[in-house]
């Protein structure tokens, strides 16, 4: 057989076999991945989506050179703290459609260099602290929330940079005055100030409760007069009941005492 003709299976079966080796790697990086979720690429940023994969917590095994994160339509419940720290280079993160109800302080750690969009809509968020939120850069959208209306959720809305056209979804499912419920938040702080109320009720309990402990004291002190009263009078009429010289001797004992 000619050399050329031998060199032509050889290349065939050294591209076969590299095929094969490439399939596998993929096979195996893709069972890596939980079930409904995959890396693809969308305008060349690197994508990995896990939409509608009956997650019920946030993945670990999420690619670190991540662009986009799809985990909307879900089942998870809460982040904790430091669930993306592994994803420096996240720019969009969508939560959107779980069942999330609390978010720890520092869950998003680590994102706040790159990410420019956070969807938490349609979860069921009542109530989060603004420290979750801190350093964030990115455009939040936090409608469709049974939120109560206070002043926790006052601070937060003026701690995150709401997206566009989301600020009317978020709507008091709760507040501690019944007129508020069902009004969008921002309508209802154009009149109500829930941190200045808030201040002034911590400010009469502080003041009643000094007013208590004050009247404590009064009384303790009147008390105190009243009893050293009472013991004057006693030892008086007890000095008087004694004979002369010895009442002389004992009230100029008493005299030279309180001298």
């Amino acid at each position: 057989m000619p050399a050329a003709e031998r060199v032509v299976p050889r290349s065939v079966t050294m591209w076969l076999l590299l095929q094969s080796l490439l399939l596998l790697a993929c096979l195996r990086s893709a069972a890596a991945f939980p079930k409904g979720c995959y890396p693809s690429e969308e305008e060349g940023l690197k994508t990995f989506r896990c939409s509608n994969a009956h997650l019920t917590e946030v993945p670990g095994d999420i690619p670190n050179d991540t662009h986009k994160l799809y985990l909307d339509s879900n089942r998870i419940p809460f982040l904790p703290r430091d669930a993306f720290r592994d994803l420096p280079l996240l720019r969009e993160l969508d939560l959107s459609h779980n069942a999330i109800t609390s978010v720890e302080s520092g869950a998003f750690r680590g994102l706040a260099e790159h990410l420019r969009s956070l969807d938490l809509s349609s979860n069921r968020l009542v109530s989060v602290s603004k420290d979750a939120f801190s350093n964030l850069k990115a455009k939040v959208n936090l409608s469709n929330n049974p939120w109560l209306c206070d002043c926790r959720l006052q601070e937060l809305i003026r701690t995150v940079d709401l997206a566009a056209g989301s600020s009317g979804g978020i709507v008091c499912d709760s507040s501690a005055q019944e007129e508020h419920v069902g009004k969008a938040f921002l309508q209802v702080i154009a009149d109500t100030d829930f941190c200045n109320v808030y201040k002034k009720t911590t400010d009469i309990a502080m003041l009643v409760t000094m007013f208590g402990w004050f009247a404590m004291v009064i009384s303790y002190l009147v008390y105190y007069v009243r009893q050293n009263q009472e013991d004057a009078r006693r030892h008086l009429e007890y000095l008087k009941s004694l004979p002369s010289k010895q009442r002389r001797s004992e009230e100029s004992s008493t005299i030279s005492t309180v001298v």
